[in-house]
């Protein structure tokens, strides 16, 4: 790991969003679980043993002086600088009271434990970095601004040579450990819904619906889902993501998005687009930390710079393709720091017609 715990902990304070005020919907949360607490406190103490009573009258006490702030309208302050304490935090310990920036000692090595846990197992969940199914090849490269990521990214071995082999790319809201935890989740929808053989638009509406019920008003994801088929076809549905670029012989074809990203709407809806590429084409996928990132002067590599980049580069090997084009994102940046995650992903229709899978 190259940063030191210490740091890694001052780059997600940084990272996370900053609010003068709770949004409604995050403090109704917010308060439900509050008195959720209370009440299952109130119940515990009618019957615990003397040993417990103790602890349990301090959690009641914190508890209420949480509702309390709440209604005094200072609840998400911090204790030491009186400034908003990270609202992801807060949704996953109402009870918390000053910023990451003023946390004890203690209180630092375990939120750096809980990061390089949240790390690695978010590692385990990628799939591997080089693909070969039904005749295409697939490589790709996955660069946290931090030690957690938001960006998602999978590729789905078919059960058969029928079903097709399905490839997603996303981007959810919200930085550090709860991004990452939505990532999580949306790799378990997507794999639990990829063997049904719906076709990409249908498998959006379906997730979307998951995604949309499951989650807090305000979360969403930004993602591309594709199938890829062995006679060289790619069914192919957007969710408000970046553009998928058709690398052929014929020059680069954009790909736009063709719905609004997953948890806006239970009841959205998804058209898809169908790409045939011919032995050698590609179909290139990115997040916006790659399209977004600035030079010095403030200047957007952009989704154009990217296309540029691609004009010529058809017959380059997959892998060199990838590690080039992060290479040339990460040049234009040069000397400024990552601002978000990056992701990078190519499917390629082998030359070769004869495929292996590695899994």
């Amino acid at each position: 790991m190259s940063e030191s715990n210490s740091t890694a902990v001052q780059r997600v304070a940084h990272s996370d969003e900053r609010v003068v005020t709770m949004p409604e919907t995050t403090d109704t949360y917010i308060r439900q679980q509050l008195e959720t607490r209370r009440t299952r406190l109130n119940t515990a103490i009618a019957s615990a043993p003397a040993s417990q009573m103790a602890r349990f009258e301090e959690l009641l006490s914190e508890v209420d002086s949480a509702l309390q702030r709440m209604d005094a309208g200072t609840y998400g302050i911090c204790d030491v600088c009186n400034d908003t304490i990270e609202r992801d935090r807060l949704i996953e310990d109402p009870l918390v009271r000053v910023c990451l920036d003023h946390l004890n000692a203690e209180q630092r090595r375990a939120l750096e434990g809980d990061l390089e846990l949240a790390a690695g197992v978010q590692r385990s969940l990628l799939p591997p970095t080089h693909v070969q199914s039904l005749g295409w090849q697939i490589e790709y490269e996955y660069k946290p601004a931090g030690l957690v990521s938001g960006d998602y990214c999978d590729v789905i071995l078919p059960a058969d040579s029928d079903d097709g082999l399905v490839f997603l790319i996303g981007d959810v809201s919200g930085k550090g450990v709860a991004a990452s935890l939505l990532m999580s989740y949306l790799r378990a929808t997507f794999r639990s819904l990829a063997g049904a053989r719906m076709d990409v638009h249908k498998l959006l509406e379906a997730a979307n619906r998951l995604f949309g019920e499951s989650t807090m008003a305000g979360q969403f994801a930004t993602l591309v889902c594709g199938r890829a088929g062995r006679d060289g076809s790619i069914q192919i549905a957007n969710a408000g993501h970046c553009p998928a670029l058709a690398v052929s012989q014929h020059g680069v074809k954009r790909i736009d998005a063709t719905g609004l990203p997953l948890g806006m709407f239970t009841s959205g809806h998804y058209s898809m687009e169908r790409v045939d590429l011919e032995p050698g084409d590609s179909l290139l996928l990115f997040t916006d930390g790659i399209s977004e990132a600035r030079d010095g002067r403030g200047n957007e590599y952009g989704i154009e710079g990217i296309s540029k980049w691609t004009q010529g580069k058809r017959a380059q090997e997959s892998a060199r393709f990838v590690t080039d084009c992060l290479n040339e994102v990460q040049l234009f940046s040069s000397g400024v720091p990552q601002a978000d995650d990056q992701t990078l992903m190519l499917i390629r229709r082998a030359e070769s017609r004869r495929s292996a899978q590695i899994a």
